[in-house]
């Protein structure tokens, strides 16, 4: 089994994309998830760039780090300096870092209009850099920039550029695709030149060679793909794809594509299993959504929805599944839509804990009354708390806990430039006792979650622990302007699980309301079982 090194550069690459600013702290914190994965290298940053990373550099020397090794990152030495005098040289010892990636240009283009050298003044610089590195660090890797657009242009040159570092020392050669432009065939046509004259000039491959792509065209982790299978053995990306402009290599995608569809070794399979919390993580620190339709660890990722899909599945999970969805940390879901037939609802009564005959009558009666609903403009995909209690009111599974009498919400606006006041009162009835309370909030729906709760408040203290996490509103008939339905989509919690409920009205109050209330009504269910 082939032995992959992953080199993983969300915290340098990957914060330099846009909408990303990693504190010291968050970049410590996924240094520790990332050792937890399993990656052989963890690029920190660029020292002497900034002083975030000066600072990071001196603190995660603390950490006790099991499976990673900390790189600094820079580049070359600047023309018209001596490397041993150069400060960005110097930034880079100064990281106490064992193993350093300097970024070289290879593209005599870049050469030319941005360094304004000569090529062999470029070659110099190469391998002066790499050999002044290489005599006080462990490792020095060469991330030949620009390789693919250079080899197009000026092919002996971008090999000249290779060598240099080799001869220097260097102990890996990557190649990039800095622009993300290069098609996979290309990819593959330079990569097999480039170690058959390496192998031809060098009687063998001395050095190791790595990829390191971007995704400008999407396709990153093919090219990341492709190269490992042409023999390269060093692949360089970052955690959900985050880097400059469309991002990096996604490692999410690159190490199960490269672990379990083509048999390498990049991490243990314990390890695998948690590619999906890191992914997370790495999400929450940079404050971004998780996206649904990542392949692999993505919350749509192993989500069926249609019948004749969820059928098979329950048989035989491969035929709707290219893995098992447990390699990667994943689970598999079945979706509750229009779309759904008597497998879905078997499905989702197996997830409930509900005893369902598969000959029941009910089954049917139950996708009747979600098709006309869904018809209405209901959606249970991302409210499957308002689709249980659905199914346990069709089954008389349900338990009714309070029945409103009436609610009132009144907005009011006293003076210009002040927020509007919002004041909701609500009359409910629980068992035999009539409870009329009154709240504010900083909207009518605020307003009226108040009240409701506050009503309920001593007949059910066990409310107090849930939370609204999230409220999306969407107007469901274009044209109709104001008069208009609306799904409003709810999100709540307690300290256990996150629960969705759905509520559909062309009263945007009277929707609030009727989502609110399942995710009451789901709470108290809960408690009771």
């Amino acid at each position: 089994m082939r032995q992959i090194e992953i080199y993983d550069t969300t915290l340098r690459d990957g914060a330099q994309a846009e909408d990303i600013s990693f504190s010291v702290e968050d970049k410590l914190r996924i240094t520790e998830k990332l050792d937890e994965l399993g990656v052989h290298y963890i690029e920190g940053g660029w020292p002497g760039s900034n002083p975030k990373d000066i600072e990071y550099f001196k603190k995660v020397r603390k950490l006790s780090l099991k499976n990673s090794k900390i790189v600094a990152f820079g580049s070359t030495h600047r023309p018209r300096h001596r490397v041993d005098e150069d400060t960005t040289i110097k930034a880079l010892l100064d990281s106490k870092a064992k193993i350093i990636t300097i970024v070289g240009k290879t593209w005599d283009f870049h050469v030319k209009e941005a360094l304004r050298i000569s090529l062999d003044e470029n070659l110099d610089i190469i391998h002066n850099s790499v050999a002044y590195l290489k005599k006080h660090v462990e490792k020095v890797f060469f991330d030949a920039e620009h390789f693919f657009d250079g080899y197009k242009g000026n092919p002996e040159f971008a090999m000249k550029c290779l060598l240099a570092a080799q001869e220097a020392g260097a102990d890996c050669l990557v190649l990039c695709d800095t622009n993300g432009g290069t098609l996979p065939h290309d990819v593959e046509k330079i990569i097999k030149d480039v170690i058959d004259k390496l192998k031809t000039q060098n009687s063998k491959l001395k050095t190791q060679i790595g990829i390191h792509a971007h995704n400008d065209s999407e396709c990153a982790v093919a090219n990341s793909v492709i190269a490992v299978e042409l023999g390269v053995s060093h692949v360089q990306g970052t955690i959900n794809g985050l880097g400059e402009r469309c991002g990096n290599a996604n490692l999410c995608s690159v190490i199960p594509n490269l672990q379990v569809k083509r048999g390498m070794f990049c991490i243990t399979d314990e390890q695998l299993r948690r590619l999906r919390d890191v992914s997370r993580f790495v999400n929450e620190i940079a404050n971004l959504r998780h996206f649904k339709r990542q392949p692999f660890i993505g919350d749509s990722a192993f989500a069926h929805k249609a019948g004749i899909h969820v059928s098979a599945i329950r048989k035989r999970p491969e035929t709707y599944e290219h893995i098992r969805p447990e390699l990667v940390g994943n689970s598999q879901r079945v979706l509750i839509s229009d779309l759904a037939g008597k497998s879905n609802i078997l499905r989702k009564a197996e997830e409930f804990g509900i005893h369902l005959n598969p000959d029941s009558p009910q089954i049917q009666d139950i996708v009747t009354t979600l098709k006309n609903l869904e018809n209405e403009g209901f959606q249970f995909e991302g409210a499957e708390a308002s689709f249980e209690l659905l199914m346990k009111k069709s089954l008389g599974l349900h338990k009714r806990f309070f029945d409103l009498i009436g609610f009132r919400v009144i907005v009011e606006k006293r003076k210009e430039g002040e927020n509007p006041i919002s004041e909701a009162t609500i009359m409910v009835r629980v068992g035999g006792h009539v409870e009329h309370t009154a709240a504010t909030g900083n909207g009518p729906v605020n307003a009226i979650d108040n009240a409701l709760r506050k009503a309920l408040d001593r007949f059910y203290p066990q409310l107090k622990e849930v939370k609204l996490h999230d409220y999306k509103v969407r107007v469901l008939a274009a044209g109709r302007g104001t008069a208009a339905k609306v799904r409003v989509l709810v999100e709540s919690g307690d300290e256990e699980k996150r629960w969705g409920t759905v509520g559909v009205s062309e009263n945007i109050i009277e929707a609030s309301y009727q989502a609110l209330v399942d995710s009451i009504e789901y709470k108290l269910l809960k408690e009771e079982v």
